[in-house]
């Protein structure tokens, strides 16, 4: 009997990463039959997700803690994901539609700005990168993610308190799997079905090695 623990070998004999997670999975050579054992950390790839599928992604309990996570609250900027696909969209390669909640209670309220009180512009993008990188990690993608840059970003309105929901559109345009997992995307902030932040051609990579706890030598960060 042989014994794998190992994330990259179980993807190669056709296991999808999202049922791999803390688990051992087992060979019985004289069946060929494969079993899967242990503490399974299970989420079925799905085509949506609630604010509590996000928080668990957001601890590293989903794609596991070596592969791409999402910001946890306060910088969480998705509430929800309401459709996501790896058709489809406007370029054929994939879709998504999210939404994110207004309180006049949002902490960035309070600072930005005293008596003028506007979400920050950047808090949009992040958004947007977010979702990009939720996005590759959700395709199968392997590595922390990290926000490339944007061609292009226009605003023509603002996030006010008195707003009650806010809608990302991405359409992915373009995925690269080697030498690292790497999306660019078309993306579009609206509130109240009108457009308001326009961004083309953003770009989130996922890479592997990236470590925290290397001993305060920035010199040892390989990004």
């Amino acid at each position: 009997m042989q014994i794998y623990q190992n994330l990259s070998v179980l993807q190669s004999l056709g296991f999808h990463k999202e049922y791999l997670l803390f688990s051992i999975v087992t060979n019985n050579l004289a069946t060929g039959n494969y079993t899967i054992y242990g503490r399974l950390k299970y989420m079925q790839k799905k085509l949506s997700y609630s604010k509590k599928d996000l928080l668990e992604i957001a601890e590293g309990n989903v794609f596991g803690q070596e592969n791409g996570k999402l910001p946890k609250p306060p910088m969480l900027m998705i509430d929800r994901i309401l459709k996501i696909t790896e058709d489809g969209g406007k370029y054929g390669k994939g879709s998504i539609l999210a939404e994110l909640n207004i309180n006049p209670k949002n902490w960035f309220f309070d600072c930005h700005f005293k008596g003028d009180p506007v979400m920050p512009g950047c808090l949009g993008l992040d958004g947007f990168w977010q979702l990009l990188g939720f996005f590759l990690s959700w395709a199968g993608g392997q590595g922390r993610g990290r926000a490339l840059g944007v061609k292009e970003l226009k605003f023509k309105g603002q996030v006010r308190p008195y707003h009650d929901l806010i809608t990302y559109k991405i359409d992915i345009k373009k995925v690269m799997k080697k030498p690292v997992f790497m999306v660019w995307g078309d993306a579009a902030l609206s509130v109240k079905e009108k457009v308001i932040y326009f961004a083309k051609d953003l770009q989130v990579g996922l890479f592997e090695n990236l470590t925290w706890d290397f001993g305060g030598d920035p010199a040892l960060d390989t990004f």
